[in-house]
């Protein structure tokens, strides 16, 4: 098994480290507040008080929250002397990719983009899906990591941004499911239909598969705790996804549409710090009100 160092400790970095203590490697965890360090060092990992030390391994993974963190954690100043290999499973931009990609080549090291599909109980289970763009020999040698915390890794060429590029793309999917559910679920229930009755016909006919029955079921109940994902981070990447589009001379019809909808979510104190599917109670509180 391998030394591997884990930079990140969210709500996912935890579920996924613990997935790599369980496989028996030695993981070496960093987190900017010290309570989960504590917590995964009572299960076995060895918590360290900077980020240099969790670097500094052959083999190590982060999952930080956006751009300014990945840019600052993995900073030149932070990394070893001995060639390493690294993986960024969060999403950030294409731009910080290519920024970390060169900064970590620049130094001599591996970079591997690999940011993940699934939510935080997905990752528990082992069940992500691993979007991983970089250089053949880096993807394979962090194959066991990724193997441990995965059901399937998908190879994306060795451009590094391409697999944030995917990802950003996957999620933009996921937005407009939410909202569809949300304008669907509105449609049906001033019919008279439960929204319970008219999720199961959605998923069990047309649209199976774990986002329609997943959001399906939070919209249809409109239970959206625990947050396992933010409506600030919905906005993050639907933000994303709007750079890339630019950055590619694309224009998204429907992002500004989204990104007003998001917008008065988070002016909501009622559903602001909840689940980025309550982005789906804009539409369904503003159906009520009208009936």
């Amino acid at each position: 098994m391998a030394r591997v160092g884990f930079l990140g400790l969210g709500s996912m970095g935890q579920a996924m480290a613990r997935r790599l203590l369980d496989a028996g490697n030695d993981v070496v965890v960093w987190n900017r507040s010290a309570e989960p360090r504590a917590e995964l060092s009572g299960s076995g990992a060895t918590a360290v008080e900077t980020p240099e030390e969790a670097l500094a391994v052959d083999l190590s993974v982060s999952m930080l929250a956006n751009d300014d963190a990945a840019d600052s954690v993995l900073s030149a100043d932070n990394l070893p002397s001995e060639r390493i290999v690294h993986a960024n499973m969060a999403s950030v931009s294409p731009a910080m990719a290519t920024t970390l990609s060169e900064r970590f080549a620049e130094a001599g090291h591996g970079y591997v983009a690999s940011p993940v599909l699934g939510r935080p109980h997905v990752a528990a289970e082992g069940g992500l899906n691993i979007l991983a763009a970089g250089s053949t020999g880096d993807i394979e040698r962090m194959k066991p990591l990724f193997d441990a915390m995965g059901q399937r890794t998908w190879p994306l060429g060795e451009h590094a941004p391409t697999a944030n590029v995917v990802k950003i793309a996957v999620n933009y999917n996921i937005i407009h499911a939410i909202q569809a559910l949300a304008e669907s679920v509105a449609i049906t229930t001033a019919a008279g239909v439960k929204p319970e009755d008219f999720v199961e016909v959605l998923t069990k006919t047309l649209f199976g598969g774990v986002v329609y029955s997943g959001y399906g079921a939070l919209v249809a109940e409109r239970s959206y705790t625990p947050t396992a994902f933010s409506l600030e981070l919905g906005l993050k990447d639907l933000g994303l996804a709007e750079s890339a589009a630019h950055s590619a001379g694309l224009t998204l019809p429907s992002s500004a549409v989204l990104r007003e909808l998001f917008e008065s979510a988070l002016a909501d104190p009622e559903i602001a710090n909840k689940d980025w599917s309550a982005l789906a109670e804009v539409t369904l509180s503003q159906m009520k009100s009208e009936e």
